[in-house]
């Protein structure tokens, strides 16, 4: 046995007797996601503990303290320069230390626990018409910790400045174990049993900082974004020995932050959005000091490379509202009175533009927009990751900053440092703050790759100190720059950071390797040298295959929003990293590695993390770097399960497609069979839900019906995919997109008895899929260019993407370029000035996920909206069934998980007695719709029924049941 494992048992032993009920996590499939952070480096922790309080954080501490095993305390993971990774326990403190314990609306303070995230924090302020000021990008996922351990900024730090700023105590657990408060004063021990050793500890701090005032006084603090190394010019005379600032920004390396009483701003009465077009980044940041003048709130800045590659992945209209250019500046301004800051903001704009050096600006009206442009702003760092053309950024050197009166000279000399290395860097960041984020494409799969960028660190590294700036303006040093250090600092000072760790950790377990002693900046590197896999899918866009496709996850985390977009469900379904998009790629890299997951394609970690993925293919859009896991999923279970016997629904629900045809045939009896005693055996056989009940099947001449029924005698100008599910459950809705085409100058004709080829591929049957997709390409591959409209979404999708991908074939990527949802036909193809038959006001609306994802820019709300809908209340989310996911035993209680987050609410808040119109287009989604709300008389109508010509008319309330 090894010292390493006799350590973790004994850790295990003694928190099972000091801590019981304490989670501690130590297989490969918990630790695996845990290995990485947002930035480029890998360190696999031995456990991850999940603490529900500050006794549990006690407990860990002093076991590991006699264990001898270092710990790392973690919050929302999103840190970019390695600082929240490290080789013995992670502390994951977002999971349940997370709740806020107190707001104070006269004092303007709240009291919160570490692992509180920024937006929970912030919608719980905003009744109180506050908020807390620092804001980054990450603020749907970062932690109130982390953003401590870093000394985190954001977009409106021009206004309001580092966290450190809004800090009035911390309350932290030391390296032995003492629970204290630091606050403005000092530090005090919560146990009065302790207040001796707090005392001494104090004492040496305070003699440290005496002895040692010259290199403080003129070193640290002398631009507004120094956050690298400790702001020990906290703890000098003349600023009160303010204890709670200085830990701020230590990044865990000697305490760990339980919990935090925060300062809180008030909330802007009126703001403006101007929108400034550049050639260059340069001539953007020579502005900034004339913008300062202006008193804003943000300064912000980008380049092109971030908007293409938001456009492409999510639609042209993803990024509206910015003036010609190659790069762009957000200027924001707040007041009271909103006339007074739209005067402020023109005024602001002729200013710039009389002084010559924007392309165009604009001051943005629109709501909207606005919304739009600061997403694209949010995503930056991601969005950088993997851009339009394939490329690979990184960060490592992301945080700089100088003083913003010297921010257009270090842009320009940077830029020529980057050109003599052969580098090219995706920049954007907070001007108005001299703060600038790159990402970079170095080489770090390679030695040679890897010495270049330790060279070119170096250079930059005192590139940035000639211009008077710092390593790290927001995001730390940690991994990456801890070993740069040095050439910003004196040795004296450097000395002096050492020495301000051990009196604090003096066994140098907290967060070893990041500041002081630290890792040097190439070891522990994410990326290596890979061999290919072989795979069913083509994986077009990546150059490595399935590897590369894995890899584009980079961790900012993105999936870990409780709010906005649909990605990920299973995650906030269970708050499980490990359900998170995030934690399944961060595995599925660890299997491509072959080191802490050794079984690859059989690996039983990697087929539980995947396990509650829903297959929604939400975050091939949601996500910044288009991580696409149905894709993966599929892809794996196909080498998982190739040669083995398979689950029970891999084949009932799996072959649904076949099985429903030869059903129709037998459509009445099969039915009468389902709805009894039999029909519950047969369905546990099929490892198939108890608790739902199964669909009605059609019969084959039901279909004929609703087709003879739509003929229409103009000439087709369309063709109909009359998919399995449309086929098989809801014929009549054929039907009425007939109809609805006909009647929007798009009549068309049908193609029957073909099949996507979705349910083989969401269980992982690629051979049978793609033998079923060779014959449906080689049907609708005959010369005929006619759009193809499919009524069921995400079969739609199977056609539009997964058809080609897995085919990789000419053929099957000119039908995919064919093919339509009937939202996207309506929007694309509609004769100019249809018109649909009198509409309800109100609709209550589930897009389907594949729908949101697949098809950007021909969304169901904005068609309805523009049909004249007044009001369509979105449930923003998936439905939980997602195809085969809901309808399987063991994932049901996932599947009402989901559902609860946003269908169900808006179901529950329908009014008994005049029911709402109900859409949903998804067969899925209106089978879940039926199972939540069906005992209410309210049932999901496809688009097609509402709109169809021939349709008695659903938009009186209460005549859709």
């Amino acid at each position: 046995m090894t010292d390493t494992t006799t350590a973790l048992e004994s850790l295990a032993a003694r928190l099972t007797e000091t801590a019981p009920g304490l989670r501690v996590e130590t297989g490969p499939g918990s630790t695996g996601p845990y290995a990485y952070d947002a930035s480029n480096y890998r360190v696999p922790p031995r456990a991850v503990v999940f603490p529900r309080s500050a006794d549990d954080v006690v407990a860990v501490l002093r076991a590991c303290r006699d264990t001898g095993i270092p710990v790392t305390a973690r919050g929302g993971g999103t840190s970019m320069a390695g600082n929240a990774v490290g080789p013995g326990v992670v502390l994951d403190l977002s999971r349940y230390l997370n709740r806020i314990l107190d707001i104070d609306p006269v004092a303007r303070t709240a009291r919160v626990e570490a692992g509180v995230i920024l937006d929970a924090l912030r919608s719980a302020t905003a009744m109180h018409g506050l908020t807390f000021g620092p804001d980054p990008s990450s603020h749907s996922r970062c932690t109130l910790g982390g953003m401590i351990g870093n000394d985190a900024c954001g977009n409106r730090s021009v206004r309001h400045g580092r966290t450190s700023s809004h800090i009035e105590a911390l309350e932290i657990v030391t390296a032995d174990g003492v629970r204290a408060v630091a606050d403005r004063t000092g530090l005090h021990p919560v146990d009065p049993a302790d207040a001796d050793q707090v005392a001494r500890l104090e004492a040496d701090v305070r003699r440290l900082i005496g002895e040692n005032l010259e290199p403080i006084r003129t070193e640290l603090g002398q631009i507004p974004r120094q956050v690298s190394g400790y702001q020990l010019h906290h703890l000098l005379p003349e600023r009160g020995f303010d204890m709670a600032r200085a830990l701020v920004g230590t990044e865990g390396s000697c305490a760990v932050v339980t919990a935090a009483t925060v300062r809180l701003v008030a909330t802007a009465q009126a703001s403006a959005l101007l929108t400034l077009g550049y050639d260059d980044v340069v001539d953007a940041a020579e502005d900034v000091p004339e913008i300062l003048r202006w008193n804003p709130t943000a300064v912000e800045g980008m380049d092109e490379a971030i908007v293409a590659t938001m456009r492409a992945r999510r639609g042209p209209d993803s990024v509206t509202g910015l003036p010609q250019g190659r790069a762009w500046l957000y200027v924001e301004l707040d007041g009271d009175d909103q006339a007074t800051v739209d005067t402020r903001a023109t005024e602001l704009l002729d200013v710039l533009t009389a002084q010559g050096r924007t392309t165009g600006g604009r001051v943005v009206e629109s709501a909207a927009e606005r919304r739009s442009l600061w997403r694209v702003r949010e995503d930056g760092a991601g969005l950088a990751a993997r851009l339009v053309d394939g490329g690979e950024s990184w960060p490592g050197w992301e945080d700089s900053a100088v003083a913003p009166e010297n921010l257009a000279g270090y842009l320009r000399d940077f830029r020529k440092l980057l050109a003599d290395h052969g580098l090219t860097g995706v920049m954007y960041g907070h001007f108005g703050a001299g703060c600038v984020h790159v990402r970079i494409d170095f080489d770090l799969a390679t030695d040679a790759g890897r010495a270049a960028a330790r060279s070119f660190l170096h250079e930059a590294a005192a590139l940035v100190v000639a211009h008077g700036g710092t390593l790290s303006g927001e995001h730390g040093d940690g991994r990456a720059r801890g070993e740069l250090l040095e050439v910003m600092y004196s040795h004296r000072l450097i000395r002096v950071f050492a020495d301000f760790k051990e009196v604090f950790d003096p066994e140098g377990l907290l967060n070893p390797g990041v500041i002081v002693a630290p890792a040097p900046l190439d070891a522990d590197l994410a990326l290596h040298q890979i061999q290919p896999l072989a795979t069913e899918f083509t994986f077009p866009h990546d150059e490595d295959g399935f590897a590369g496709a894995v890899r584009r996850c980079v961790g900012v985390g993105r999936c870990r929003s409780d709010a906005g977009g649909v990605m990920c469900p299973s995650y906030r379904a269970t708050g499980a990293e490990s359900d998170s998009t995030r934690g399944r790629a961060r595995l599925l890299q660890e299997m491509v590695r072959g080191e802490l997951v050794q079984d690859g394609w059989r690996s039983t970690e990697v087929r539980d993390a995947l396990d509650l993925c829903l297959s929604c293919k939400a975050c091939s859009s949601d996500c910044p770097v288009g991580v696409d896991m149905a894709t993966y999923k599929a892809e794996f279970l196909h080498h998982h399960y190739k040669g083995r016997l398979r689950p029970r629904s891999h084949y009932s629900l799996g072959w649904l497609p076949l099985t429903s045809a030869l059903v129709g045939h037998v459509a009445r009896p099969v039915n009468a069979l389902l709805r009894g005693p039999l029909g519950k055996l047969l369905a546990r056989l099929g490892g198939v839900t108890t608790r739902r009940r199964i669909p009605a099947f059609a019969s084959r001449q039901a279909l004929r019906r609703a087709l003879r029924t739509a003929r229409s005698g103009e000439p087709a100008r369309t063709v109909l995919f009359v998919d399995s599910f449309t086929r098989a459950f809801r014929p009549d809705v054929a039907g009425s997109v007939s109809r609805v085409l006909a009647d929007a100058g798009l009549p068309c004709t049908t193609e029957d008895g073909l099949c996507c080829g979705l349910t083989w591929v969401s269980t992982g049957q690629l051979s049978v899929a793609r033998r079923v997709m060779a014959r449906t390409v080689a049907r609708l591959d005959n010369g005929d260019d006619r759009p193809v409209v499919v009524a069921e979404p995400s079969c739609a999708a199977a056609l539009k993407r997964d058809v080609p991908e897995l085919l990789g074939t000419d053929a099957a990527r000119r039908v995919a370029a064919r093919v339509h949802t009937l939202t996207g036909a309506l929007t694309d193809l509609a004769v100019p000035g249809w018109t649909p038959p009198e509409l309800p006001d109100d609709v209550v609306l589930q897009t389907h996920c594949h729908e949101y994802a697949g098809f950007k820019g021909r969304h169901p709300r904005d068609l309805l909206r523009r049909l004249g809908v007044t009001n369509v209340d979105e449930a923003e989310g998936c439905c939980g069934l997602a195809g085969n996911f809901g309808f399987e035993a063991e994932h049901y209680d996932t599947s009402m998980a989901v559902a609860d987050l946003a269908l169900k609410p808006r179901l529950d808040a329908i009014d008994q007695d005049a029911p709402a119109v109900v859409v949903a287009d998804g067969f899925s989604c209106a089978t879940q719709i039926d199972h939540l709300a069906g005992d209410r008389g309210i049932r999901a109508l496809h688009l097609a029924e509402l709109l169809d010509p021939a349709a008695d008319r659903p938009g009186q309330p209460g005549e859709n049941s």
